[in-house]
């Protein structure tokens, strides 16, 4: 059974309602590894697959700013449920952006109305994945890393190159295509529930319209603006997992912290340096939340501008220009920090008890470590910096 969503108050309760059931199994599950079916089955359940499809396709027809705000709910209980949830919620738009009308319809259409779930494994830096054309349509061939979600997934989203053609060819598979093989490689230290092996292709067929685009216009700023939205998401899922670790800990620290034996007070909750540490873990997660925020209605004010977005607007959204002081990089940047900052400082306000593998508090910081290496938040602060001085806008790339 599918649960009916018609209006914004129905999939904020819906997402609450599932965040509180993620987080009872999410110790159990990160232990376990392996592949999330379990999770997938009850986003199935919970509608809220067809969140930003639009209402004409048959879909919920959220904005971003709400949609960015459930992916920090379901983060909050599990980083990877996050990840995988944020990742199809891009990927359901990926048709709209970056594809040919006729596939906007489509791939939206048939989210909606068949409950289907996205993932991808399109890493444009791993260049292994080969595809070349037979007739009218392509055969793929090699390997390709990070396949988040993919042994779970009715829409398969992956990259690959032909020799000769600097582009990737970025295509979509259905979920009972043969030839596709996962390596069962996935034995990192965090987000181990995303299930995010590498594949092997042994001549995969690729049918000519599976292959994404051209956008019209092919040279449109718009066609490019989900490595953006990508990269918001992403920061909501750091947020996510940042309020879950603060949240576990201050009940923690409420319940079971002892006060140090020269504290001369009671309880953990008089401790003065324990209050100190909680009001500034509070000031961090509020300003890297607002910060969140603000990029979030910037994202969503360029989105509905579509095709009429011009380089010079999704530039501004990336990054802090001289109208506004918020925006992407900013906000991914300091949520980072934030995030890490956070979930390793935690033991200091729960105590060496809490170190014990059934309260999974190092779950926190481990999916947090993992996932902000997705790519390199150096490299944001620096493209900040040269639009500061330089007024340069961001090069564009999946990244940014």
């Amino acid at each position: 059974m599918v649960l009916e969503i018609t209006k914004p108050k129905d999939y904020i309760d819906v997402a609450v309602s599932l965040s509180k059931e993620l987080a009872q199994s999410a110790i159990e599950r990160d232990a376990k590894a392996g592949i999330p079916e379990e999770e997938i089955n009850k986003l199935r359940e919970s509608g809220l697959l067809s969140l930003i499809v639009p209402k004409q396709y048959g879909g919920i027809g959220a904005t971003w700013i709400d949609a960015l705000k459930i992916v920090r709910k379901l983060s909050k209980a599990d980083g990877s449920i996050g990840q995988l949830y944020g990742n199809h919620l891009n990927l359901t738009a990926l048709g709209h952006v970056s594809g040919t009308p006729a596939q906007k319809e489509k791939y939206y259409r048939e989210t909606a109305k068949k409950n289907l779930f996205w993932a991808n494994a399109i890493n444009t830096r791993d260049t292994r994945l080969k595809i070349n054309p037979e007739g009218e349509n392509f055969r793929v061939n090699g390997v390709k890393s990070f396949g988040t979600g993919i042994s779970v997934a009715d829409f398969r989203v992956f990259s690959a190159l032909e020799d000769g053609v600097e582009l990737p060819f970025i295509f979509i598979i259905p979920k009972d295509r043969e030839g596709l093989i996962s390596n069962q490689d996935w034995d990192n230290i965090g987000q181990r529930r995303t299930d995010s092996n590498s594949y092997t292709f042994n001549n995969v067929l690729v049918e000519k319209d599976e292959i994404l685009g051209p956008p019209n216009p092919p040279d449109s700023a718009f066609s490019t603006f989900l490595g953006i939205i990508a990269q918001l998401t992403k920061t909501n899922v750091y947020l996510g997992i940042t309020k879950g670790a603060f949240a576990a800990a201050r009940e923690y620290t409420k319940t079971t912290t002892q006060p140090w034996i020269t504290s001369g007070v009671d309880s953990a909750t008089q401790d003065p340096y324990i209050l100190h540490h909680y009001g500034d873990f509070w000031v961090e997660i509020q300003a890297a939340i607002a910060l969140a925020d603000q990029a979030a209605e910037k994202v969503q004010a360029a989105w509905d501008k579509d095709a009429e977005l011009t380089h010079q607007e999704r530039g501004e959204v990336a990054m802090p220009a001289a109208s506004f002081a918020n925006a992407v990089s900013a906000s991914k940047a300091l949520a980072t920090r934030v995030g890490i900052d956070i979930t390793n400082r935690i033991f200091e306000v729960t105590g060496t008890r809490a170190t014990a593998t059934k309260y999974g508090f190092d779950r926190y910081w481990r999916d947090l470590r993992t996932f902000t290496l997705h790519d390199p938040v150096d490299y944001k602060l620096r493209a900040i910096g040269d639009w500061l001085l330089n007024e340069q806008l961001p090069v564009i790339t999946q990244y940014s």
